[in-house]
């Protein structure tokens, strides 16, 4: 499945809803999507420490149209794309996908380009200048024929945007969602 993610463009209806109904999202799946606190700290928490981040690719390239919508930029402007796996006890969680503007990565957020392993969530939600837009949630058809539960929301760092989706794998549904 993460091959199929991959190549995965993400152009599928994705729908902002504050409390999903059972049909819309299976019960199992709905704290993940719907919770707006860091999803890092949430699966360092599941794992009991064992977490770690595989990037998958980071490149230049162009947006989804659904991706450029949703950041209000021109769809064939460049962006940087970063695909990583999130990692519990060394089996992939979640497979994530951000879309940074060229725009956004000046000043303080030009040290977004160098994550390398460290996962986006421990920068966003130790920035004082981060604010996080509404949740938007989709199950997406993969090219393997599979579907995933996935979310994604717009997160701003002084003001500058980028898109944040991720795709909740079936080996979480295994995981204990936490205290809450």
């Amino acid at each position: 499945m993460p091959a199929a993610l991959s190549q995965n463009r993400f152009n599928t209806r994705w729908y902002t809803l504050k409390r999903p109904a059972t049909t819309d999202a299976p019960l199992i799946w709905r704290r993940w999507l719907l919770d707006r606190g860091s999803l890092t700290q949430h699966l360092v928490q599941a794992s009991q420490g064992q977490f770690s981040v595989e990037v998958v690719r980071q490149l230049w390239g162009r947006p989804s149209r659904s991706e450029a919508r949703a950041l209000n930029i021109d769809p064939r402007q460049r962006v940087l794309i970063r695909e990583v796996r999130l990692l519990g006890h060394g089996q992939p969680w979640v497979f994530a996908r951000t879309i940074i503007p060229a725009s956004t990565l000046t000043g303080k957020q030009r040290k977004l380009k160098g994550l390398g392993c460290r996962s986006l969530g421990s920068v966003l939600f130790r920035d004082p200048t981060m604010k996080r837009g509404p949740l938007q949630i989709s199950r997406l058809m993969l090219n393997c024929g599979d579907t995933a539960w996935a979310r994604r929301s717009l997160f701003y760092l002084a003001n500058k945007p980028l898109l944040v989706t991720e795709v909740f794998l079936p080996a979480l549904q295994q995981v204990h969602y936490g205290n809450k």
